[in-house]
């Protein structure tokens, strides 16, 4: 445990007197700073690598000072993101979603393409056909939030005949897992399963979700109208290929971002109504529109 000693502890608590008095915190001195920030997915140096020129990007195409933060852990991410701390978001459309009901934050740029899942069994279990076979069943993926497990499990209206989900690093670990008999079924991305099993030799699907639209950047309410439009176009302008090109090789293999718009991320913010903490009023929820269900296969 640290001591602090008198002479210091006299200098802090001076400090943060001063700091008070001038109607600030130490965690937020500069109020007029935005954060942007993302979650958790490596080690700190390589995060700061790929999201520090985003941020001095975006602090010029701005006039105002933007900073990165690394939160280092999903809990703290998750606190700090639904508390509305971070001004600049880069996840899942469930997230954005999710900050468009209960932040006022506004998607502003997304990768291309779109996000789509399969549950998959062994090609020789002819016990599983639809996804309500798998209830009370092992099922290997991510541990929710994550947008493919939410999306698998939003299948299952009756909480009391859920599967048991098997929690993972990877899909493709969870797709061994699954051929090794650990679990009857796994998650993962579509893209990804025809890459492993194009042939469906090893695994058949029994579960396939329709696309919906790629992770994003969303802007909050700290940030006008006009800088919105800025960091906007900024993101999508030609010159981001080569001022943020270890965001965009990181996370959408050196291609362009689009532009995003309300309407294609309005509705997933449902996938996170049992999920703790994502708790909606019910006029928020209103205003979605009912969860796009997907295609199953037998």
């Amino acid at each position: 445990m640290r001591i602090c000693t008198p002479a210091r502890c006299h200098f802090l608590s001076a400090i943060v007197t001063l700091m008070l008095m001038m109607g600030a915190t130490p965690a937020t001195a500069n109020t007029n700073e935005l954060v942007l920030s993302a979650p958790p997915r490596g080690k700190v140096e390589n995060e700061n690598k790929t999201y520090q020129p985003v941020a001095e990007y975006l602090s010029k195409a701005t006039g105002r000072k933007i900073v990165y933060r690394h939160i280092d852990n999903w809990l703290s991410y998750q606190s700090e993101m639904q508390k509305g701390k971070i001004d600049i978001v880069f996840d899942g459309p469930h997230f954005v979603s999710w900050r468009m009901a209960a932040l006022q934050h506004e998607p502003i740029a997304k990768l291309p393409g779109k996000l789509a899942f399969v549950a998959v069994v062994r090609a020789g279990d002819q016990e599983i056909n639809d996804p309500s076979d798998l209830a009370g069943r092992a099922v290997c993926a991510f541990a929710p939030p994550n947008l493919a497990t939410l999306t698998f499990l939003a299948q299952f209206e009756n909480p009391a005949r859920q599967p048991r989900i098997v929690n993972v690093e990877s899909f493709g670990q969870a797709y061994k897992m699954m051929l090794a008999g650990k679990c009857r079924a796994a998650v993962l991305r579509d893209v990804l399963f025809k890459k492993l099993d194009g042939e469906a030799k090893k695994a058949r699907i029994v579960f396939q979700s329709s696309g919906v639209a790629n992770q994003a950047f969303s802007a909050g309410p700290r940030l006008s109208a006009a800088e919105k439009t800025k960091v906007a176009q900024a993101l999508v302008a030609p010159e981001a290929m080569v001022a943020i090109k270890t965001f965009l090789e990181s996370e959408n293999q050196g291609k362009a971002l689009l532009p995003a718009t309300p309407e294609e991320y309005r509705v997933h913010a449902l996938l996170l109504k049992d999920v703790w903490g994502f708790d909606l009023k019910a006029a928020d929820v209103e205003q979605l529109k009912p969860a796009a269900g997907g295609k199953r296969r037998k």
